[in-house]
């Protein structure tokens, strides 16, 4: 399968030569050019939002149609196919993640707690499966759930798209947020335009666990829940 024109966009505290030396991100995606292309759209040394440097991609997209793939710089990739993995499951839907929810509740603070006490939701309700840890061999497998499946919520470490879907639905991440509920946000913007979101299954280890209930955090999802109200 003739795999589209893909842009990994990543922004990272680190400087570029760091990034691609010492970074999970940059270690493993260096082996997997020789196998099919890719552009990297790499902010290094940022303190900007999410939102804000996934948009610029986005624009710049507009007359150049790409997958796109928001990544965050702790990820290891462990697939060597995983691109036409990415392309292979945007043929089933709109908007691909590692983890994620089947359904969607009030007040819902992340795609796996139930409540504001951070209360794991049940095994039936997620989907997905996702390394953790240091890297090889030094990692866990957190399989939340069958992958493939649609779900209404998806984890923001790895986002994946149709540049052609975004513009053609008017969808771009909201700069209300920096690091924290721009997920979320996204993931209810494409349910609002009755646009099909999944799990895909991916071989990464992720070496962070998530900043829940930081005061970054918690500022991010009072926003959240002024905006869509629950």
């Amino acid at each position: 399968m003739a795999v589209p024109k893909v842009k990994i966009v990543v922004a990272t505290r680190m400087a570029k030569e760091a990034f691609l030396a010492n970074s999970a991100l940059g270690r493993s995606l260096a082996p997997l050019r020789s196998l099919l292309p890719f552009e990297l759209c790499l902010f290094a040394e940022n303190t900007q939002g999410l939102p804000l440097i996934y948009n610029s991609v986005i624009s710049a997209t507009k007359d150049d149609p790409a997958i796109l793939i928001f990544l965050h710089d702790d990820v290891y990739i462990c697939d060597f196919l995983w691109l036409r993995s990415v392309a292979q499951g945007l043929r089933q839907f709109d908007c691909l993640g590692l983890a994620g929810n089947k359904r969607r509740l009030p007040r819902q603070p992340s795609w796996a707690f139930t409540d504001e006490n951070l209360t794991w939701d049940e095994g039936q309700n997620l989907s997905g499966i996702v390394g953790h840890g240091s890297g090889i061999p030094d990692y866990t497998i957190s399989a939340f759930g069958e992958p493939g499946q649609t779900v209404k919520l998806l984890d923001g470490v790895l986002l994946a798209c149709s540049s052609h879907t975004l513009h053609s639905h008017d969808i771009r991440f909201d700069e209300l947020f920096d690091f924290h509920f721009y997920d979320l946000d996204i993931c209810r913007q494409f349910e609002s335009k009755q646009l099909k979101m999944g799990t895909w299954p991916i071989s990464v280890i992720h070496e962070s666990g998530g900043a829940f209930g930081t005061p970054a955090w918690q500022d991010s999802y009072k926003k959240y829940l002024e905006k869509w109200g629950s």
